[in-house]
């Protein structure tokens, strides 16, 4: 698993432009860890998949505001050559854009005009399974070197010069599941990444990477083996169970061994700390929780690590033993202000499970906790933040439905207005149905296929991950909105709805701009106070990734990527 792979041909080819235009590249200064650590001093940059280390997603950038975004177009778009949901969010560094596209292709550009200066172009593997479309979220950058994640869960350095692979590293056996379809994390001088393939009974982990050498510094797994802390939530079949498969009473006495626990979206670091915050995904099989009794940790959980060793500081578990497939990947967002007057290191979690929640992340203790959307899995939390379990009946809706209340799409937090801002599907609703099921390498695990609740006789059971180029979707079954919630009571601010639901991330800036997209097309500027809608356009299809924000020249940009199109906007001269 630790073994190096020699490129190849088939693997691995780079797409070099004039020499004159890499000339530009070496303009750039190295991205040294003061710097990422510094990152918000940095607007003109973005630095991290998230822009900074708190991964709040705001800018200090200001030039476009409220009175002027109505003057925004089009400055250049960059074509995809991949179809499919297109995920990416974009690093800006010195004036260089890098940004990957499916299925595991980097791509630096002059990010004032869209120039290409190189193409690096990986080809994973065939037989690769990761699941939920050729996804790839972005780079990470150190010094000169850009590191990315692959679908046959491959780990590669690139000179971000030249596009040149310096090393490559096979760190799951993508047979089994393994992938990787996150942005990796840097701390320090290390390569943080997590696992994909939670729907393929893989046995997740969050690992460390010398971010020179490639070599693992450590392995931190979030299905702990026995003798391992958090093993014993794994639970003993109970008597009268059955080992049979088939069986009403089935139950799989190995269960933690493909326990799932996928780590597929960015971490959060706080330096002071020296913690890195990762959200741990949904226990296989997704949707039968009788097999795997126990509250299956640490999935479903935001786990506290040491980025030195590993080492497990704390943990909080959002949905113990989840028959619902509410995977706790979500971006942790890090802030620091007065609770009940007391100063507090707080982490901020907008849940698929339909809660907002408030933690102090220096020790994970449960503050505050509060539903953003309907739900009727869970009557309320208890005193320590623990969900008080109402399963619905056999055949009945369960809200949120499987998709979630909100999903990975990358949240905000504005220190100016003092708001938490995240995507959601609203009155959106599925029915599930428990299917025993016996884990075999390589396969889907998951235990039963929810429904899309439709209240509306023969409507289309949308939505569901993509839609196609019809829209058949009715907002009978959900609708989606941005919502403004209140840290400190969990209360709704103000709400935009949406026609269709969204899949979208939010930025905002301090000019109070809030910016997002949507499975509409649409991509639109808020006012961040009120919600008020100050101008869209029309891109002609969804929008799935984190909008971010930069400079060139003194000048201000936005981008975002709708279907296959990198778009970037600046204003009108």
């Amino acid at each position: 698993m630790t073994a190096f792979r020699k490129m190849t041909q088939r693997s691995a080819f780079v797409i070099a432009c004039l020499l004159v235009a890499l000339g530009a590249l070496d303009l750039r200064a190295q991205v040294t860890s003061e710097r990422l650590l510094r990152a918000a001093e940095e607007p003109q940059n973005w630095l991290t998949y998230s822009g900074n280390y708190t991964s709040n997603r705001y800018s200090t950038l200001r030039q476009i505001d409220p009175g002027n975004v109505k003057n925004l177009e089009q400055k250049w778009v960059y074509q995809g050559q991949v179809m499919g949901n297109w995920q990416s969010t974009p690093l800006v560094v010195d004036g260089i854009m890098y940004v990957t596209q499916r299925q595991n292709d980097v791509i630096a550009l002059d990010a004032k005009t869209g120039r290409v200066f190189w193409i690096y172009r990986y080809v994973p593997n065939k037989d690769q399974k990761a699941c939920c479309g050729a996804n790839n979220r972005g780079v990470a950058i150190l010094g000169d070197t850009l590191y990315m994640g692959t679908l046959d869960a491959h780990l590669i350095a690139l000179d971000a010069k030249t596009g040149r692979p310096l090393w490559n590293l096979e760190i799951g056996n993508y047979d089994a599941g393994y992938s990787i379809t996150l942005s990796p994390l840097v701390v320090k001088d290390k390569v943080i990444i997590g696992v994909g393939g939670g729907e393929l009974g893989i046995r997740g982990f969050i690992a460390a990477y010398d971010a020179r050498t490639g070599k693992e510094v450590w392995r931190f797994y979030t299905i702990p083996a026995p003798g391992e802390p958090g093993h014993e939530t794994w639970k003993t079949c109970p008597a009268g169970a059955s080992t049979t498969l088939g069986s009403p009473t089935y139950c799989d006495p190995d269960a933690w061994k493909h326990g799932g626990g996928p780590v597929w979206m960015t971490g959060s670091y706080d330096p002071v700390l020296n913690l890195t915050y990762w959200g741990v995904g949904n226990p296989g099989p997704d949707w039968n929780n009788d097999q795997r009794p126990g509250d299956n940790l640490y999935s479903d959980s935001v786990v506290a690590l040491d980025p030195d060793t590993g080492r497990l500081k704390w943990h909080f578990q959002f949905t113990p033993n989840d028959t619902y497939d509410y995977d706790s990947v979500q971006v942790p967002v890090l802030v620091d202000m007065n609770w009940n007057g007391t100063p507090v290191k707080l982490l901020l979690w907008g849940n698929r499970n339909g809660y907002f929640y408030a933690l102090d992340r220096e020790t994970g203790r449960f503050l505050l906790g509060k539903p953003f959307v309907k739900v009727n899995w869970s009557s309320g939390l208890d005193e320590r933040g623990r969900p008080i379990p109402t399963p619905q009946p056999p055949g009945s809706p369960t809200f949120p439905g499987n998709q979630g209340g909100t999903n990975w799409y990358p949240p905000s937090y504005s220190p100016r207005t003092g708001l938490f801002y995240l995507s959601a599907w609203e009155n959106y609703a599925s029915i599930y149905q428990k299917v025993p099921q016996e884990y075999k390498e390589g396969r889907y695990f998951i235990g039963g296929l929810p429904t899309t609740l439709t209240p509306v006789p023969n409507a289309p059971g949308a939505p569901t991950l993509a839609r196609g180029p019809i829209n058949t979707w009715t907002e009978a079954v959900s609708k989606g909105a941005v919502l403004a919630i209140d840290p400190k009571t969990g209360d709704r601010k103000w709400r935009y709805e949406m026609t269709d639901v969204t899949d979208s991330g939010i930025l905002v800036t301090a000019s109070d701009l809030l910016f997002t997209g949507g499975r509409e097309g649409y991509f639109q500027a808020l006012d961040a106070r009120t919600g008020a809608l100050l101008w869209k356009a029309s891109l002609g299809a969804q929008i799935v990734t984190g909008p971010m924000t930069y400079q060139v020249d003194g000048k201000q940009y936005v981008a975002t990527i709708s279907g296959i199109n990198l778009v970037v906007f600046g204003l009108r001269e």
